[in-house]
């Protein structure tokens, strides 16, 4: 455990996480609320038509590709609290103006029916949407890649019990808050976009002021930035410069050893074997109720939750390393299952019904694996380019979600939907292949077969294994062993700690 970590006491670590998860509660509420509300009240405002809605979240999308590489660099070169205010602000004005806009379509029929005012109106909520996933990203990548690394101290355990905590908050809105505002909105539209824009104007003084607390109780986070990153921050002013940094932040992407897993997990957005709207139009299209689809999305979302309960327990018991290629691997069966479904002629019910149990139970290998994939990035990437990294994961992130909604677009009849889930379950099998690669190169293996053998020399104790290398369980302790003597000893020689 760190030693600034070890500084504090039980009752004030239990403090901070408490402050910590408040405010991470309330911005991911409102978020999640907001991401979901706006569509409904587009669909509202223009019943006829999806092209609004297509347009508003192509450029929500968008802004977060192309941005993100700016917010990381920026991320690392500001004060800490400076970032977080500026990201709640940014978010709150945002829907803000937004739900002001959305409320006159809604309430004056005067300006729907003008072209150049609704045009104009459309424009100006895209506008803002982007500010508000920007703002977003910006405050999530703060706290989850950076706060939370720098709170836990150095200590693993700590650092999983956070991120399972905050992740099992993220799934919790991610379910409840689309429920509660639809709700609201098949009762009134108006009252719906009310009661949006009033949250998240009450909630911000309560959000602020609990992350401020957190940063005046953790000294560590009041330390500035280094003068490598706030050179970096001056020098990507300009336009040119700009541009320069973000090559250059991509390259220390791609070359960085934390690589591979965090580009596996990005590729993961690019599916549509999810409870999104592609899949939810084509069980709808299929003739399920949307009641029903709604009791399946809960179904989903309580195997999302207990991911985060599990995947702890299995780092704890294998590592995190090891850990990812599990639940990867069992999100890969699932996935490929759950598109053979699509594939079989097995009729209407039964296809429906495949596709969607596997889709359920995939949630666990994908909860599971982002867990450990974070676990490893926290740990690995050095704390002056943690948001420049965590940037450029984001930006693939929205890039391959992009990707999965133009797939849907060139193969959009509900007939055609198993051409995407097979672009998604090979998604999904790439992301298999690269972090299996990573596996191998940093443990030299990807299977024990040494331990195979030792667990056979127990049955067997007359064989002589000369020459073998007792691997331990556990990677992080693989440093404490070598290889077993040339005599055919069994005793394993921990190495000179010096």
């Amino acid at each position: 455990m760190d030693m600034a970590s070890e500084g504090r006491d039980a009752a004030v670590e239990q403090h901070i996480r408490r402050l910590l998860y408040i405010s991470h509660f309330l911005s991911m509420w409102n978020s999640r609320t907001f991401e979901f509300a706006a569509f409904l009240f587009l669909a509202t405002i223009y019943p006829q038509t999806l092209l609004p809605a297509s347009v508003y979240a192509l450029a929500r999308a968008a802004s977060a590709a192309v941005f993100s590489p700016w917010i990381g660099n920026f991320i690392d070169s500001a004060e800490r609290l400076y970032v977080i205010r500026l990201s709640i602000g940014g978010q709150r004005i945002a829907v803000a103006v937004s739900c002001g806009l959305l409320y006159a379509f809604v309430r004056w029929e005067s300006v729907r029916s003008s072209a150049v005012i609704s045009f104009s109106a459309l424009a100006a909520l895209s506008v803002l949407a982007c500010v508000e996933k920007s703002c977003a990203i910006m405050n999530t990548i703060s706290v989850e890649r950076d706060w939370a690394v720098v709170i836990a101290g150095g200590d693993e355990p700590n650092l999983q019990i956070i991120n399972s905590q905050m992740r099992r908050i993220d799934l919790f809105c991610k379910l409840m808050a689309p429920l509660l505002i639809s709700f609201i909105d098949g009762a009134s539209t108006t009252l719906a976009i009310v009661v949006t824009g009033g949250l998240s104007a009450v909630s911000v003084l309560v959000e602020y002021f609990t992350i401020a607390r957190v940063y005046r109780l953790v000294p560590e986070l009041q330390r500035r930035p280094d003068e490598t990153a706030r050179t970096a921050g001056n020098a990507a002013t300009s336009a040119l410069a700009g541009i320069h940094y973000a090559f250059s932040a991509t390259r220390t992407y791609l070359t960085h050893p934390a690589f591979l897993p965090s580009f596996s997990l990005a590729l993961l957005y690019l599916t549509v074997l999810s409870f999104n709207g592609q899949m939810i139009t084509y069980l709808i299209a299929l003739g399920l109720s949307s009641s029903l689809v709604g009791v399946l999305r809960g179904i989903a979302a309580i195997f999302e939750l207990s991911a985060t309960w599990i995947a702890p327990r299995v780092m704890r018991y294998m590592g995190p390393i090891r850990a990812g290629i599990w639940f990867l691997n069992w999100q890969i069966f699932c996935v490929a299952a759950a598109c053979l479904c699509l594939w079989l002629d097995l009729g209407t019910v039964a296809a429906a019904t495949g596709t969607v149990s596997c889709v359920i139970a995939s949630r666990i290998g994908l909860w599971g694996f982002d867990l450990s994939a974070q676990i490893i990035v926290q740990e690995e990437v050095e704390a002056a380019v943690r948001g420049q990294f965590s940037s450029q994961e984001f930006a693939f992130q929205n890039i391959f979600e992009m990707l999965s909604f133009a797939s849907t677009i060139v193969f959009s009849r509900p007939d055609q939907f198993k051409l995407p889930a097979t672009v998604s379950a090979g998604a999904v099998g790439v992301a298999g292949i690269l972090y299996a690669a990573f596996v191998r190169a940093r443990r030299g293996h990807l299977v024990h077969l040494s331990d195979c053998v030792d667990r056979c020399s127990k049955r067997a104790p007359s064989r002589d294994h000369r020459g073998w290398m007792s691997v331990p369980q556990n990677e992080d302790s693989a440093h404490d062993f070598a290889p077993l003597s040339e005599s055919g000893g069994q005793e394993r020689i921990e190495l000179d700690e010096a």
